[in-house]
């Protein structure tokens, strides 16, 4: 398939050189413009291009930017190409990164949130799962233990066309809902980069519970704080 990428950091990148080398065409781009990643594109055998032109040139286009950068977006991105399937790997990081965005702390879901300001549905899935874990624990169908990866979207066709994605990837892939479910993978749930079976998976979305949202969120950063400290001290 063609799938274009915004944003080539950790879970773009990553994502964009495993599915390049499963034979995708791919097409990579950022903020700071097509010249920035042509050293990645040459080694993973993807196309650097504009923002526009990865919407342009991708069935599949992936958002993995930082959410506050969402709003950066051209304006009237979607508007002028035929349906895609669109797909936010983001996570709402409001301490670490991303600043405050009311819409969300009032309790609208980062993805819905992702969705209107793209002017476009989306599909939630791989932010879920650390990147090592994508190039590293995908294993063949019928594997017994393979990790699952849930997906959340309203349109059954795109989220059709992602949950065969995440099989190719190596991964079973676990139906979710639909958009409004997505709370149940969002950052620091049962259901966050846990490296689940899909029995364990189904358990842990259904266990999440939507009025810790916030709490999940800030225990989780507390994690990431933990780690960048950790790691500062070694040096």
């Amino acid at each position: 398939m063609r799938v274009g990428f915004i944003g080539a950091g950790s879970i773009g990148g990553t994502l964009a050189r495993h599915l390049a080398r499963l034979g995708h065409q791919v097409s990579i781009a950022n903020s700071r413009g097509p010249e920035s990643l042509a050293a990645l594109a040459d080694e993973i055998g993807a196309t650097p291009v504009s923002v526009v032109d990865a919407v342009k040139a991708g069935e599949i286009v992936v958002i993995s930017v930082p959410t506050k950068a969402v709003a950066n977006l051209p304006r009237g991105l979607f508007a002028n190409v035929p349906s895609r399937v669109v797909i936010d790997t983001g996570n709402y990081h409001p301490e670490l990164r991303d600043g405050r965005i009311d819409a969300i702390d009032r309790g609208m879901l980062d993805s819905q949130w992702v969705a209107q300001q793209i002017g476009c549905p989306v599909v939630k899935a791989f932010n879920n799962i650390f990147a090592k874990s994508l190039p590293e624990k995908g294993v063949p169908g019928g594997t017994t233990g393979r990790i699952a990866l849930s997906v959340m979207g309203d349109s059954l066709e795109a989220k059709a066309t992602v949950l065969r994605l995440v099989d190719d990837l190596g991964f079973d892939p676990v139906d979710g809902g639909d958009l409004d479910a997505s709370w149940r993978q969002q950052t620091g749930s049962p259901a966050y980069c846990r490296d689940l079976d899909a029995v364990a998976l189904r358990r842990a979305l259904f266990e999440a519970d939507r009025s810790r949202i916030a709490d999940y969120r800030a225990g989780e950063e507390a994690r990431i704080r933990r780690y960048i400290a950790t790691q500062t001290a070694r040096g």
